[in-house]
């Protein structure tokens, strides 16, 4: 037992280290994680996870299911779900999120409103609960924010902002949850081909870029490719969009030191 809380505090300190923390919000679904995580100018339910300011743009409730396994550990495992209901007034929806395992975890749970002020620009935020827990050492609970726009230039491109814990709130004294900012877009030159990129800033750590491409084989059927900085890591996966608005999305990444984390997500859209 004691070998095992060692082992999991050990990488998670190392994949912190590495990757900004993973206080950070999650990866969005399995299409996200495929693409290099490059996903601030998505429009879709997994807009929840990386610019609420995306969901304004739903045509009808959404909602998504996913999990990764980090590095293939058994022990270290992200859950995500979320919610997303336009209506005349704007879009409502909810976001949740559980890392880790028994000995040490964080939850995530956010309320999130976005809006269009028109037809081509967006606004949206979220109120986030973040929980932290550690077997035999307690709890500790706080709240922070997060806001973020998009601008529809046309209907080849979109760009995101993104901004998350503008507030600087602490974990304990001196550890702070991370502070970071995101800028992309998300480019469609073709009905089979978008392309996705950004630049995402911590302000603890060094500047990253994240890439991806999505390439639809058949109208159902899609092939994505990621590549991400600060750590290097490669994507890839593949998506399967049917036409009653269910869309299942598989994935993975490649750490060059710690390996694979698998992900899967399960969607849907009301037409």
């Amino acid at each position: 037992m004691i070998n095992r809380l060692i082992l999991t505090i050990f990488i998670i300190t190392l994949f912190n280290g590495l990757n900004a923390q993973n206080s950070t919000p999650p990866h969005a679904g399995a299409r996200g994680l495929a693409l290099g995580d490059a996903s601030v100018a998505f429009s879709d339910i997994h807009a929840s996870f990386s610019n609420q300011a995306g969901l304004a743009f739903l045509d009808g409730m959404a909602f998504t299911i996913g999990a990764e396994r980090r590095f293939l550990l058994a022990d270290i495992n992200s859950m995500t779900a979320a919610f997303a209901l336009p209506t005349k007034g704007g879009t409502f929806g909810l976001s949740i999120n559980y890392f880790g395992a028994s000995t040490y975890n964080e939850q995530r749970i956010g309320l999130n409103y976005s809006r269009k002020l028109s037809e081509k620009f967006a606004i949206g935020a979220q109120l986030d609960y973040l929980g932290y827990s550690i077997q035999n050492y307690g709890n500790k609970a706080l709240f922070t924010v997060e806001i973020g726009m998009m601008y529809k230039v046309n209907k080849a491109l979109n760009i995101g902002i993104h901004l998350f814990n503008p507030v600087r709130q602490e974990v304990i004294e001196g550890e702070k949850v991370p502070t970071v900012m995101r800028i992309g877009a998300a480019y469609s030159p073709s009905k089979k081909v978008n392309i996705f990129g950004e630049l995402e800033k911590d302000i603890d750590f060094d500047l990253q870029f994240k890439g991806g491409i999505e390439y639809f084989l058949i109208d159902i059927l899609c092939l994505r490719a990621g590549v991400s900085t600060e750590p290097l890591l490669n994507s890839f996966g593949l998506g399967l969009k049917l036409k009653n608005g269910l869309r299942i999305d598989v994935a993975s990444n490649y750490h060059y030191a710690l390996g694979f984390t698998p992900g899967f997500s399960l969607s849907y859209q009301l037409k």
